[in-house]
């Protein structure tokens, strides 16, 4: 059920214990694993390989699959609200604040829609795809495979007010995120293991150059960086230069998954605030967390994957409950 690229880690060991967790957490759950079994049963794999052809032409887009499904969720729920495009009675959560020339996907996730409306047509709904794009996202780059809950009906409206406000940002502080998360079901557990995405991916300049030069205004740098990280950071983002400009997560294993995350943190080289603040606030329960995953991959496996879960079940549509979008990116009949 869950695979590890590390030679020390315990396949089946790790399999029985991701399976009972499962199993337990199903119970209290509106979605199942087996959701379109008869329905569309080669759904995983026309998934898997879109994602997997992607990638081959693409190494961000797994992180950015990753990412699409989390801001998703993070805004009514799992509803795939984040794919719509504006309309005469809809604003896009593509032009809120924490989404506007930053989330990036959406021609994937269209070419998977499409692929899986020519196999099953009319009955997987755009959410459920967003959730099986990021867990082949992260199984792809070497991380955990998990059986993904299914079941959700896609949203007929969007909420960019929402996205504006619930969506966390790389500049609150650790009490704010932790209170975003928990506002949506999640815990500090949650929050550090879901955190761990930033293993892979990339950030632009503007997510992080305040901590390079003028860190809460003080007009010096954030003091908890590295300082052979904070020169090299300067080099890709100098002041006044282009805030697009792009940069590792992670500068050792950019491309895969893995937690050399937490080991960065632990050595004072997290690129954004909301990362480094997870092991430099002092007496935060986060930091005890980022010790875990940092000494066991294991460990940090198994709990992303059951937060994954715990995040893909926040508030879905299900039932009668709105409706299979035949195109992502507009209600039916728009």
């Amino acid at each position: 059920m869950i695979r590890y690229t590390s030679k020390c880690i315990s396949l089946a060991v790790g399999s029985l214990l991701l399976t009972l967790i499962l199993s337990l957490h199903q119970g209290n759950s509106q979605l199942t694993a087996n959701f379109h079994a008869t329905t569309c049963p080669n759904l995983s794999t026309i998934v898997s390989n879109a994602v997997q052809q992607a990638l081959q032409s693409d190494s961000r887009i797994g992180a950015s699959l990753l990412r699409l499904h989390f801001h998703d969720c993070f805004v009514n729920g799992c509803d795939a609200s984040i794919l719509l495009d504006s309309s005469g009675s809809i604003q896009s959560e593509k032009n809120a604040a924490p989404n506007t020339n930053s989330v990036r996907g959406f021609g994937v996730v269209d070419n998977i829609k499409t692929a899986v409306e020519n196999s099953c047509p009319g009955v997987v709904s755009c959410a459920d795809i967003l959730a099986l794009a990021a867990q082949a996202s992260v199984s792809l780059s070497g991380g955990p495979s998990w059986s993904v809950l299914l079941g959700r009906r896609d949203s007929l409206t969007a909420n960019q007010g929402g996205a504006n406000t619930s969506i966390p940002t790389p500049f609150e502080s650790l009490s704010n995120i932790t209170a975003k998360f928990a506002a949506v079901g999640l815990n500090t557990n949650d929050l550090v293991a879901l955190s761990g995405a930033h293993t892979f991916g990339r950030a632009q300049c503007l997510t992080f150059r305040t901590r390079l030069y003028n860190f809460s205004g003080t007009g010096n740098p954030d003091p908890t960086l590295n300082s052979s990280y904070l020169t090299t950071l300067r080099q890709i983002c100098p002041q006044g230069g282009n805030v697009t400009v792009l940069t590792n997560f992670d500068p050792t294993t950019p491309d895969n998954f893995d937690n050399n995350y937490y080991v960065n943190l632990q050595n004072n080289r997290g690129l954004l605030q909301s990362d480094q603040q997870l092991f430099s606030t002092t007496g935060a329960a986060t930091v005890s967390i980022v010790n875990s995953f940092s000494s066991n991959q294991t460990a940090f496996f198994l709990s992303f994957a059951q937060s994954m879960i715990n995040m893909g079940n926040i508030s879905p549509l299900t039932g009668s409950s709105g409706e299979i979008r035949s195109d992502c990116k507009k209600v039916n009949g728009s």
